[in-house]
């Protein structure tokens, strides 16, 4: 198959042909959460985004260097440079040490990433473990006259640093319009300019969450960080960075920024990759807008935009169904219709285990007109996944696959029209792309317990009928579960065997 992977990269606002820089090695970082609360939908897309991409890389031969920070400091409220942290602010509420927030919350989010069969990163960097790194960039950028320091902070010169660069060709934003606004600078008296943004700050004698620099006992700006971690762990430059829209501007213009004026000298990633929001009514999902939703809730169906419970893998297909770059609408139709997409998926994956190529088929001529377009339907699905990841259009093509499979199974193509390799082929396709780069799994059947006190009734019946036979097999069946029925004089109860 000699399809090529093409992603849209935000910075030359095209697809590009993916060329990792020193292949079959491929470094990626993704800008992960920050800890100060429950993991929401919003999360989860990102989160399952890049973990098919991932995935997909790796399923393509590449041995990827997946990076996800955690940002565990410096994230202050509003995005901005000034207000509380957002993680203190959470610890001073619950009377608790910032990184027991900050322990709580990440278990959180690994627990239900877990659940969405999302694959955890080969490293995962907390931003108060790389202080001395980012101390070493801010320096850089001292040292390159590109940063200034005011009363003990520390702040880009972004016009300064615009002499020789460009700050906004990420997000296309207007800059100059910017630079040229000085009448509001109340307030932020340190800065020389409005849009220049902290690489250190000053703390507070309030302020909990601080380390000692050159400068002051501060912390660091939330740019920094993944400036700092993403160069330690992939190198001045590296092959992708992705993270949500909102992060383009102004966190990921800054990074550019950053990277470009301390000793790097480089845009850091060669293909930076943004995944749309997820909306509610049109407007964006998120905790400021107070509209979101947590994972728990989705899993538990407890949230008043809710009408039931969803389960991981419905969520997982209901973000798989749009493409990453287009905006996805949350509502409760939009989750049953996932539903039942991601069973019919699992449906094909049970008629697959079931179907087997026959011994003789030595006089059987194939058909090759079938196998051509069997072929075909095998190569768009990965045709799908080769356009920018567009797993919308890959699904749509393992539908396509399923009818020619469930054609097979009912006996409406003959088997022995098949060549081995054309069905070795649809199988191979189909699981690897479902379970593999989709990332779907099939979910336990409703509540078990439930289905052992139904097996139950039955054993109680056939006993009361004197079907032993049946009470035998029923006995015997469970026992190969682990399972033993227990006839006391109350009733019929189970327990585990021992």
């Amino acid at each position: 198959m000699q399809q090529k992977l093409n992603l849209y990269n935000t910075l030359t606002r095209k697809k590009e042909v993916f060329e990792p820089l020193h292949p079959p090695l491929v470094g990626m970082y993704v800008c992960g959460p920050t800890v100060y609360g429950e993991p929401h939908l919003g999360h989860a897309r990102s989160a399952v985004t890049y973990d098919v991409l991932y995935r997909f890389l790796k399923s393509q031969g590449y041995k990827v260097r997946y990076v996800r920070n955690v940002t565990d400091v410096g994230h202050l409220e509003n995005d901005a440079d000034e207000g509380e942290d957002k993680i203190e602010k959470r610890a001073k509420l619950e009377h608790l040490e910032p990184m027991e927030v900050v322990q709580h919350y990440t278990n959180i989010y690994h627990e239900e990433l877990r659940k969405l069969k999302v694959l955890p990163p080969d490293i995962e960097p907390r931003a108060s473990g790389h202080i001395i790194e980012q101390i070493g960039m801010i320096q850089e950028i001292i040292d390159n006259g590109l940063a200034y320091e005011v009363n003990g902070s520390i702040y880009f010169d972004v016009k300064a640093y615009n002499k020789d660069h460009h700050y906004g060709k990420l997000s296309g934003r207007n800059i100059d319009d910017l630079l040229g606004n000085t009448r509001d600078t109340e307030g932020q008296d340190d800065k020389r300019s409005p849009v220049d943004f902290a690489l250190w700050k000053k703390a507070s004698p309030a302020h909990i969450m601080r380390w000692p620099s050159p400068w002051s006992d501060g912390f660091p700006g939330w740019h920094l960080e993944c400036s700092a971690m993403s160069r330690k762990y992939l190198g001045t430059t590296f092959d992708i960075h992705g993270g949500g829209l909102d992060l383009m501007f102004p966190h990921h213009e800054c990074e550019i920024a950053q990277s470009q004026a301390s000793n790097s000298h480089t845009d850091a990633a060669r293909y930076w990759i943004h995944n749309n929001m997820i909306t509610v009514n049109g407007q964006k999902m998120g905790k400021s807008l107070g509209n979101f939703i947590n994972l728990s809730e989705l899993f538990s169906g407890n949230h008043e935009m809710l009408e039931q419970a969803y389960t991981p893998m419905t969520v997982r297909f209901f973000i798989l169904q749009a493409h990453y770059r287009s905006t996805l609408d949350f509502s409760n139709e939009a989750l049953q219709a996932a539903r039942k997409g991601y069973t019919k998926l699992m449906n094909g994956l049970n008629v697959l285990k079931k179907l087997e190529y026959p011994e003789n088929t030595a006089a059987v001529e194939p058909d090759e007109k079938l196998n051509e377009e069997m072929l075909r339907l095998t190569e768009d699905c990965y045709r799908g996944m080769n356009d920018d990841l567009n797993t919308a259009r890959t699904i749509a093509s393992l539908f396509n696959l399923l009818k020619k499979i469930n054609s097979l199974n009912l006996g409406q193509i003959s088997m022995e029209q098949l060549t081995r390799g054309t069905f070795d082929t649809i199988r191979d396709t189909y699981q690897e792309l479902v379970l593999d780069v989709l990332g779907l799994q099939e979910e336990p059947l409703g509540d078990m317990e439930e289905m052992l006190d139904l097996v139950l009734q039955f054993y109680k019946e056939a006993k009361e009928n004197k079907h032993y036979d049946k009470v035998d097999v029923i006995r015997a069946e469970l026992k190969k579960q682990g399972i033993v029925i227990k006839d006391l004089k109350t009733g019929i109860d189970w327990a585990y065997e021992e």
